[in-house]
């Protein structure tokens, strides 16, 4: 890493990678754990609600997450009311998950759109009560502010709809959440290729997370890979300063001082 850049931090938190990835999706639990390895990841989220509380051992979603380099990110997955939202982060807490907390809170079951409004209401009193709060939300301007004033740690606006990986749809949007917020702002959802990761990192995001377009490739650890390397590329374009966009050639040498002018 170049030393002019920072690491990513997250409520006081230093991460040494910019990719976030899910637990969701994939083929079995060797391959998430070999597609975390590939990735880089420092920082994993698990569907509270999709947990099997019973399973021990291998059978264990946990049991395959390596906790010493990783953080679990507990996930309010399948969430549709502020109210089922806070209880979901609170069995994560209780169950020694963490207390910080993916906060999604969803419109309806077609889209998958985030409902502001409960994810507002359920950040104000999840922060109330201590929680490190990153929402899920939309790529609004006005949303991301509000979730920012209520004390959330970061914002998490889409770029597509969720699984859809339709890549970034509006970088205009996320633009201007970035010159309006001053926490991280961190891409959700939509992703799908390595193209994708790289241009939501060149615009400046804090980091991407993503789930099903590395666990439904053809080959999710050569993704995940791709991935990480997208990340970086795409982090170190935005720091580099890309040359700004001309409607005509420019010339790569000079023509003054040519022989015989």
């Amino acid at each position: 890493m170049d030393a002019l850049d920072k690491p990513l931090v997250i409520a006081g938190k230093t991460f040494a990678s910019r990719l976030i990835v899910g637990t969701g999706k994939y083929p079995s639990h060797q391959v998430m754990q070999a597609c975390h390895q590939a990735a880089g990841t420092s920082m994993v989220t698990v569907a509270v609600r999709r947990l099997d509380l019973k399973a021990t051992g291998e059978a264990s979603l946990l049991s395959w997450i390596d906790k010493e380099k990783i953080a679990v990110l507990p996930n309010t997955a399948a969430c549709y009311t502020a109210d089922d939202a806070i209880r979901t982060a609170r069995l994560g807490a209780e169950l020694g998950l963490s207390t910080w907390v993916k906060l999604e809170v969803l419109g309806d079951e077609k889209t998958l759109f985030p409902d502001v409004e409960e994810t507002l209401k359920a950040a104000r009193v999840l922060v109330k009560e201590g929680f490190t709060v990153l929402p899920y939300t939309s790529d609004d301007v006005i949303t991301a502010r509000k979730l920012e004033d209520v004390g959330c740690a970061a914002v998490m606006p889409l770029a597509a709809p969720i699984g859809s990986g339709l890549g970034i749809r509006n970088p205009h949007a996320l633009r201007l959440i970035l010159e309006t917020v001053k926490v991280p702002v961190i891409v959700d959802a939509g992703v799908g290729t390595a193209s994708d990761a790289a241009i939501a990192m060149e615009l400046g995001c804090h980091a991407l997370l993503m789930n099903t377009a590395i666990a439904q490739a053809k080959e999710p650890v050569r993704m995940a890979r791709a991935m990480r390397l997208a990340v970086e590329a795409g982090r170190e374009a935005y720091l580099a300063g890309r040359i700004p966009m001309k409607a005509y050639a420019s010339a790569s040498s000079p023509l003054s001082g040519l022989i015989g002018a």
